[in-house]
């Protein structure tokens, strides 16, 4: 790669050194020198619209726009002369001679930077005695609002929609001061709901259904935590008062997503308020569910897991864990399983095939993942299967900044028309189903497919295999044996290190996998035979893990509804509704224990329900699909739930009591934590790095020993095929989102 050329320049008589091609407003950022913008918005178009960001610029005879202007060298630049200072104070003159000062109500008070900058350069008075125009208020969906006298037009609304979300949702209307921002439907919003719309606008001309004239900004904490809907990772910052969540976004730029959050992200939060959330242990008594004491139903439970357990054995059991919980919680259950009850029936709902794709890359786990950031520096994506637009909004975000920032070219391979094919340099279609038969013809040209189709593959290959340095990402059509031979194309191709990345569906899908809830491999992905990592277990655990495999989800729910699984314990899941027979409900299942946010149709069957928080309640790590572990703060409290790490811990010491295991002496997530980096591969990661909000990804250290091929059964992987509206049963209790015509046009 060519060295970065550096240029010099002065800037208020302080020596720096820039890239070449660096704006003059990016260089002064470089040396913590404030040069205001109202329109300048990094990533997007330059518009020089608001003319804030003027300097003074040695031997040039006018004031220049930092913001359009790109470093030279020897330039002299000054940022705060008497010119400067009197043409920013007269632009914000000019701002607010329509703009009403209703800074007391709006809902911007307090972090606008129209009013910050009025305080630093502003005057006390105006020369415009004029009758301001006035519109009224303009309601553009559930969730967003437009107040038109107080649009500065920046037009960043209009270009984060463009240019960033390939929507096109708004434009400009009218011209001169009468100029306003118009939605794509004259009179409402038709688009993704994401409402980047609202935070990226410096004042409070677009302002978010959820927060408006609810609380002021002084009132609330700030907690920045992990979405819990998909499998990106979005870091979303929590408004939060009095433990009621106000609102969610990312004005802060944290996190691998920056600016970035779709519609669930921003909005979908309100299911911690719903009035449906379960907030006291329920317990089946002639045949109903009633509330009763958290000691009534933890004794029950404990009592009737070891009866079973005694009378028929540790496989009588089974446990079904979550890919919302968090890595610690994840990690307790399967030593739960293993450690306590002797079992490797412990499993997790599966939407995309990790297990494949560590197993195929063996040693080179490790190097081959595909980070976040990687995806957007790539020159070149293969994308197969999946839809990311709607179902890995982060992941599509990343690929249409790396095309419009760096010219990187996709190829998409998919039997589905998605949205990304309007900026692919090819999409090949292939029928329904024949991604994972696609992928195999990549890698061996073996397969029976039409003519046509065949030529589109073979251009595919041929244009691929003058390319380096290829990012590879799929969905769930690709797996097992599939992933290998996408693999075995990968490593074909041009001198370069070609890197993998596969799509999952919830917020700790990836970190389920990773922390062992799979009925074939111990954490970290390990074999059961594995002597050595069975040692460092057992060190930890006092108890050495089974080794003969256990029952997959699919296979536990078809056994409990025959009777030959005696007792299932359901930790944020609802295996019935996805993988029993219709109709068949629990069948001859004798004992079914569930933690649960809502009575889910899984937990409807129960016999005892037990209040479980959610993510946006609790602390500890998740890892997102990418293999990047984030950690989850604690931003509310919801009374009468308590973490998943507590329900278990509270279990383990009830089961000890009765004779059954090892009590749990964690007094909180992160001691888990301590233990899964000394026994989980690949995560002995440095925690100073979580605690500063970093992404830290994962190291995985994988060897086959001389293990036969992997291979999935049919089925067991099963991607819920979200949209942009729906995340499992979260979003059913989503009420802001579901309030809107797009969530019932998508369902």
């Amino acid at each position: 790669m060519a060295e970065t050329k550096l240029i010099n320049m002065k800037i208020d008589d302080r020596d720096v050194q820039v890239p070449a091609g660096t704006l003059v407003i990016e260089a002064t950022r470089r040396l913590g020198i404030e040069v205001p913008s109202f329109c300048y918005y990094p990533g997007l178009a330059l518009q020089a619209a608001c003319r804030m960001c003027l300097v003074e610029v040695e031997k040039m005879p006018k004031l220049q726009t930092a913001c359009t202007l790109v470093a030279g060298e020897g330039m002299v630049v000054r940022t705060d002369t008497q010119p400067v200072r009197d043409a920013r104070k007269f632009m914000l003159e000019f701002l607010l001679s329509n703009h009403p000062l209703d800074c007391p109500v709006c809902d911007k008070g307090g972090e606008c930077e129209l009013q910050d900058m009025v305080f630093r350069y502003g005057a006390d008075f105006s020369r415009f005695t004029e009758e301001k125009i006035h519109r009224p208020e303009e309601k553009w969906s559930d969730l967003v609002y437009y107040d038109a006298p107080r649009c500065i037009l920046c037009y960043r609304c209009v270009r984060v929609c463009d240019e960033g979300m390939d929507v096109k949702a708004l434009g400009v209307g009218m011209r001169g001061a009468h100029s306003i921002i118009i939605p794509n439907e004259g009179d409402h919003l038709d688009c993704e709901e994401c409402g980047m719309c609202i935070d990226i606008c410096p004042v409070g001309a677009l302002t978010s259904g959820t927060y408006r004239y609810k609380t002021r900004p002084w009132e609330m904490k700030y907690v920045s935590t992990i979405c819990t809907h998909c499998s990106n990772g979005c870091k979303t910052t929590l408004s939060v008062r009095n433990h009621e969540i106000m609102r969610a976004n990312n004005r802060d730029l944290s996190g691998i997503n920056r600016e970035f959050l779709c519609v669930k992200g921003r909005f979908g939060f309100d299911f911690t308020t719903h009035k449906e959330r379960i907030k006291q242990p329920l317990l089946r008594k002639d045949g109903k569910l009633y509330p009763v004491s958290w000691e009534e139903a933890a004794q029950a439970a404990a009592q009737r897991l070891n009866e079973f357990h005694g009378a028929y054995g540790p496989d009588s059991v089974g446990f079904i864990g979550s890919n919302r919980t968090s890595n610690e919680e994840n990690y307790l259950l399967q030593r739960l399983a293993r450690a306590t009850f002797g079992t490797n029936n412990v499993d997790h709902h599966r939407t995309a095939d990790y297990t494949g794709l560590v197993t195929a890359l063996g040693d080179r786990a490790a190097d081959s993942s595909l980070t976040m950031e990687q995806l957007y520096q790539s020159k070149v994506v293969l994308l197969i299967g999946n839809d990311p637009t709607n179902q890995n909004p982060f992941v599509a975000w990343q690929i249409r900044s790396g095309i419009r920032h760096h010219g990187a070219k996709l190829f998409i391979l998919n039997s589905r028309e998605i949205k990304l094919k309007d900026k692919a340099h090819q999409f090949v279609s292939v029928p329904s189903g024949q991604e994972a038969a696609a992928v195999r013809w990549l890698a061996t040209s073996e397969g029976q497919f039409p003519q046509e189709v065949i030529d589109q593959l073979g251009a595919l290959k041929s244009a691929l295999a003058n390319e380096s340095d290829v990012a590879i990402v799929f969905g769930s059509e690709i797996v097992g044996s599939a992933i290998a031979d996408l693999v075995a194309f990968g490593s074909s191709l041009r001198a370069g290190q070609t890197r993998y990345m596969a799509l999952g569906d919830y917020s700790n899908s990836r970190g389920a996998a990773d922390m062992g809830l799979l009925p074939d491999r111990l954490p970290g992905y390990t074999y059961l035979d594995n002597k050595t990592a069975a040692e460092i277990l057992e060190r930890h655990w006092g108890a050495k893990p089974p080794t003969k495999p256990g029952l997959t989800t699919p296979q536990m729910v078809e056994a409990a509804q025959a009777g030959t699984l005696k007792a299932l314990y359901v930790v944020g899941a609802n295996p019935f509704a996805h993988f029993g027979k219709p109709g068949a409900g629990r069948g001859s299942l004798q004992l079914l224990v569930v933690q649960e946010m809502f009575l889910t149709e899984t937990a409807q069957l129960a016999d005892i329900v037990f209040p479980a928080a959610s993510a946006y309640e609790k602390e500890g790590t998740v890892t997102n699909t990418a293999g990047e572990v984030q950690l989850l703060r604690k931003g509310a409290e919801v009374m009468g739930t308590r973490s998943d790490f507590d329900l278990l811990r509270i279990l383990s010491h009830q089961l000890e009591r009765l004779g059954l295991g090892k009590a749990f002496h964690f007094k909180d997530p992160f001691v888990v934590l301590d233990e899964i980096r000394k026994t989980v591969p690949g995560y002995n990661l440095h925690p100073a790095e979580l605690l500063t909000g970093g992404a830290e990804p994962t190291k995985l250290q994988f060897s086959k020993n001389g293990h036969a091929p992997y291979d999935v059964p049919v089925q067991l992987i099963r991607s819920a095929n979200d949209t942009l509206f729906t995340s499992g049963s979260l979003t059913r209790f989503c009420t802001m989102m579901h309030s809107l015509p797009e969530a019932e046009a998508k369902p």
